[in-house]
């Protein structure tokens, strides 16, 4: 796959078949989307083009607001969007100027004569544009006044699998992994490297890694113990994550760290990936460390039943 910072990088291309979008999460829905690009390019012999934006336009729009949490960092949209076959990824600088584009310029100067879009394929309630007032309607209209094709999956394609970027922040949100995994089509990850922690887990025979995460955007799950997988360094570990403010203890700062079963060595410095597989239980403040041990050695039995 070939990616381009900015329109400006952009070759000629052959017959471009487009779609455009944030594409947070890479879900089912999207994925859909994607799917009828790339046959649609096939049977056309064109080139499969995703335009996409970075930051994410809410920073942008919105630059007061302060909750913005993506399912996917841009490394980990790069890597779904090149597995579902597109060929050419733009991702374009959004800033406000660019946010201040109308439907109708954004399509003549930017989709036409900058990109030469033979197809565009969009899903059935896409909006863009200055305050997002262009839709497949005005689409339609410009479509045959500019000379290319539209193309809308329709609703029913999509409301099949009944998934959105907002229902899987949701079911992060409140613990259902298994619920997020089946809308995404696989595993939630989170990715960071292993700093150093107040090594808690180490004094009750657990020693846990702490995790920074690659992104601050990057939405972190509820609170809670989860039965991950653990890649490092191409080998891939069962593992029992725990994410929250160890009510045990001190009840401080929000901490995400792992422990790694039948692990042995050093992660410190080493960027690790987390896949979510099933959540256990709630973050619990425990009367002794003694129990907490007690309920630590009953998670890593459950770790390995559910693993």
């Amino acid at each position: 796959m070939q990616i381009y910072r900015h329109l400006d990088e952009v070759p000629l291309l052959e017959k471009p078949v487009m779609t455009l979008g944030t594409f947070d999460g890479v879900h089912l829905g999207h994925q859909k989307i994607l799917a009828r690009l790339v046959e649609v390019a096939r049977v056309a012999g064109g080139d499969v083009v995703l335009l996409t934006f970075y930051p994410h336009p809410r920073k942008v729009l919105f630059p007061d607001k302060h909750d913005l949490q993506l399912i996917n960092t841009l490394e980990e949209k790069i890597k779904m969007l090149s597995s579902q076959g597109v060929k050419h990824l733009i991702i374009h600088p959004f800033d406000e100027a660019f946010s201040h584009l109308d439907h109708e310029t954004f399509v003549r100067e930017i989709l036409v004569n900058k990109l030469h879009v033979d197809t565009l394929v969009i899903g059935y309630d896409h909006q863009f544009g200055r305050n997002r007032k262009g839709s497949f309607k005005e689409l339609k209209e410009l479509a045959p006044i500019l000379n290319f094709k539209v193309e809308e999956i329709p609703e029913q394609d999509i409301a099949e699998v009944a998934v959105s970027s907002t229902r899987i922040r949701k079911a992060l949100h409140n613990s259902e992994i298994e619920i997020a995994n089946e809308l995404l089509g696989y595993d939630y990850t989170l990715s960071g490297k292993v700093v150093q922690g107040k090594q808690i887990g180490r004094t009750m025979g657990y020693p846990t890694a702490n995790i920074q995460p690659d992104d601050a955007d990057k939405l972190i799950p509820a609170n809670g113990i989860y039965a991950v997988m653990v890649d490092v360094e191409g080998l891939t570990y069962k593992g029992a994550m725990s994410i929250g403010n160890r009510p045990t203890f001190d009840n401080g700062a929000r901490s995400v760290e792992v422990f790694l079963l039948d692990f042995k060595g050093d992660l410190y410095g080493k960027r690790i990936t987390v896949h979510f597989r099933y959540f256990l239980r709630p973050e619990l403040k425990f009367d002794s460390v003694e129990a907490l041990i007690t309920q630590m050695d009953k998670d890593i039995l459950r770790c390995k039943e559910l693993l």
